[in-house]
């Protein structure tokens, strides 16, 4: 009994003792595996591969991702080669794995220094891409080494795998030395431009009638009918009659026309009295073809003065309208002005400002070039109810914007000096603290604290904390920062080693 106790027990240490040597080889080879960066201009290339041993096989996982949108390569036929020691190796694969991934497995043949080299044929073309200072090592024990040795520092860093960025709006790119001035921020009222808007006066008294909703914002044709202003039943004013008797007239005074012009042929009728016949016969023909083009028997026709939407009636149905009261306003949805005050301090650098910013409410941010906007005019002097100086833009209208509502104003005064600056979204902030994520490779980001500068709504200066030869998420920062607070990143989610 004693003995098969004792056996037992040793079985069962051996069994662990073998399960940790199963644990610590899988670790250490994921410790062993060597990573590959590369760009070209059309592709971004992030490898993980297996030490490269001569005679031994390797596994390179690689992953592509097109440029500019940073998503996932989706076909192609990719060759590639391992060149070191004067001797090459290559495999071609006609289709990725997986979306984006492409598995290699190479054996070199020679140890030595060398280099990758992908080619890449899909329907856009041919494209390469060239991995520099690759190692085949000669033994695992140099490989091992060389490992430890190129180890890379995980503090204060996140993983956020190429599967998960290709599922997002995501984009890296390097920090940028351009000239970047002062920039004056401020809050402005969008309006319709002038000429952009119609309106529509009632042309005689009487009672507003709609056979049907005019809402705010509905769309309308130039010519189509909206309402009716009728002024049947009222003792004065009453268009129905002053109608009924310009048509009766007008009837009458075509009769008279045709009989003495017929008569004027056997010369019945003088040539004096046909004239005569033919004023009156214009005369009343003026009157009515004016009001019939504008009114019928039942009163005036409302129609719409342009193509655009109803930004506003001013009348109800069944309400009583005087001759000349504004009725309607049809805006032209094409031209806007943006009106905004500043404080009397930047009244030095409005000289020099040359264009702007115009961000929306919902916090998308367009140039004045995008919307084919001009600084139409700054003041010149402060008025007498306030010190704040009034500057006015006029835009293209894209859809974006409402009349009535506000836009943040960001105006650039022009420099020669330039700054480092980076796209505003790569910046996120933490209780008054700002960081941007520096790529340590495609799928590991060091998070690092910045000092900001000025910022125009696109871009923002960077005082301080990175440099310009690091390259930091520039799209989706906001999005790693919350997968980082979930705590649930897989480091190789989605990886098929």
């Amino acid at each position: 009994m004693k003995y098969k106790l004792f056996w037992a027990i040793v079985l069962i240490f051996s069994v662990v003792g073998c399960r940790q040597t199963e644990k610590k080889t899988e670790h250490e080879h994921e410790a062993h595996k060597f990573q590959y960066t590369a760009y070209s201009s059309a592709h971004e290339l992030f490898a993980e591969a297996d030490p490269f041993i001569a005679g031994e096989s390797s596994n390179v996982l690689s992953h592509f991702s097109s440029l500019p949108d940073f998503k996932a390569l989706e076909e192609g036929k990719i060759t590639l080669t391992l060149t070191a020691g004067g001797s090459s190796v290559q495999q071609t694969l006609g289709k990725p794995d997986r979306k984006g991934i492409y598995s290699f497995d190479l054996k070199p043949v020679k140890a030595g220094k060398g280099s990758l080299k992908y080619e890449l044929t899909n329907a856009k073309g041919e494209f390469t891409i060239e991995v520099p200072d690759v190692t085949v090592f000669a033994s695992d024990e140099e490989a091992d080494a060389a490992a430890e040795a190129n180890k890379q520092s995980k503090t204060n860093t996140t993983t956020f795998t190429k599967e998960q960025s290709w599922k997002i709006d995501f984009n890296t790119g390097y920090p940028v030395m351009e000239p970047f001035g002062q920039v004056i921020k401020t809050t402005a009222q969008v309006d319709a431009a002038i000429g952009s808007e119609s309106v529509v006066v009632a042309k005689t008294a009487g009672v507003v009638i709609i056979n049907e909703e005019l809402p705010a914002g509905k769309m309308v044709s130039k010519g189509e009918k909206l309402f009716t202003i009728s002024g049947t039943g009222m003792a004065e004013n009453n268009f129905s009659t002053k109608y009924s008797e310009a048509k009766s007239n007008f009837e009458k005074a075509k009769a008279d026309l045709q009989r003495a012009t017929e008569l004027a042929k056997e010369r019945i009728v003088s040539e004096r009295e046909l004239a005569s016949y033919k004023n009156i016969f214009d005369n009343a023909k003026t009157v009515f073809d004016n009001l019939n083009s504008n009114f019928s028997a039942s009163g005036q026709t409302v129609t719409s003065p342009a193509s655009g939407y109803i930004r506003q009636l001013y009348v109800t149905n069944g309400s009583f309208v005087e001759a000349g009261q504004r009725v309607l306003t049809v805006s032209l949805n094409k031209s806007l002005t943006l009106h905004a005050e500043i404080p009397l301090k930047y009244a030095p650098l409005l000289t020099s400002v040359a264009t702007a910013h115009i961000k929306d409410m919902s916090g998308r941010v367009f140039t004045l070039e995008q919307l084919n906007g001009k600084i139409l005019s700054y003041g010149k002097a402060a008025g007498e109810d306030n010190y704040l100086l009034p500057v006015t833009l006029k835009i293209d209208n894209n859809g974006e914007f409402i009349p009535g509502g506000f836009v943040d104003l960001y105006l650039k005064a022009l420099t020669s000096e330039s700054s480092l600056v980076v796209p505003s979204t790569a910046i996120i902030e933490e209780q008054g603290n700002y960081f941007v994520w520096v790529q340590v490779n495609p799928e590991l980001f060091e998070k690092r604290e910045v000092k900001t500068g000025r910022t125009d709504g696109l871009n923002t200066e960077i005082i301080n904390g990175i440099s310009k030869a690091e390259r930091i998420i520039t799209r989706g920062a906001m999005l790693v920062k919350l997968a980082q607070s979930t705590g649930t990143l897989d480091a190789h989610s989605g990886h098929v080693h």
